[in-house]
């Protein structure tokens, strides 16, 4: 039976937009078990005592029911260069089985990690969706590789616009950000991209 996963950002033993998660959740059960669940996450989460200080990645692993719940401290990486790769991949659900991602994230080089490029278009890195700024809006792939779920907060905002951001166009963008529900919005400064 398939795994897979939702990873939220505790904040000083506070979790951080647990709406968001429930929906992609409840919405990945009905989706691959054809059932209709209705699990709020808050039900679950019993932190440690060492969680209620600091940031905290809690992993809730899943497939009909939760199955496990860890913690451990986060701390944000730093990126540099991104190496673009064309890959038709399909990871529509937060899987636990991340092979396909792993085979892409090996072919970064010297790069900290890779850009997909699906079918011409801009996708996802291996772990954050990604948002490009033209100088009036910032915009997000119509088509990402996951739904993430700062993605989707966002979008609801008005904070992000989407649209089919082809490879070769990079250039005529003037700032670039990752996204996910650890590091938030999160715009690089001086990244490089390697085609």
């Amino acid at each position: 039976m398939s795994l897979f996963f939702e990873t939220i950002r505790i904040e000083n033993g506070i979790p951080q937009h647990l709406h968001y998660h429930n929906l992609r959740l409840n919405r990945t059960i009905r989706e691959n078990f054809s059932l209709c669940p209705s699990y709020d996450l808050r039900d679950f989460l019993e932190f440690p005592p060492e969680a209620g200080k600091g940031t905290f990645r809690c992993k809730i692993c899943y497939n009909t029911e939760i199955r496990e719940i860890t913690f451990t401290p986060y701390q944000r990486r730093s990126y540099r260069m991104l190496r673009l790769i064309e890959a038709d991949i399909d990871y529509r659900y937060k899987s636990c089985d991340r092979n396909a991602l792993e085979k892409l994230y090996e072919r970064r080089g010297e790069c900290d990690d890779v850009l997909i490029v699906k079918n011409g278009l801009l996708s996802d890195t291996t772990i954050a969706n990604i948002a490009l700024f033209d100088g009036l809006r910032w915009y997000t792939p119509k088509s990402p590789l996951l739904e993430g779920t700062t993605r989707a907060r966002l979008l609801e905002k008005g904070i992000l616009h989407t649209a089919d951001l082809r490879a070769e166009d990079l250039h005529k963008y003037t700032k670039f950000a990752l996204m996910n529900a650890m590091t938030g919005f999160y715009q690089l400064k001086n990244i490089t991209f390697k085609f």
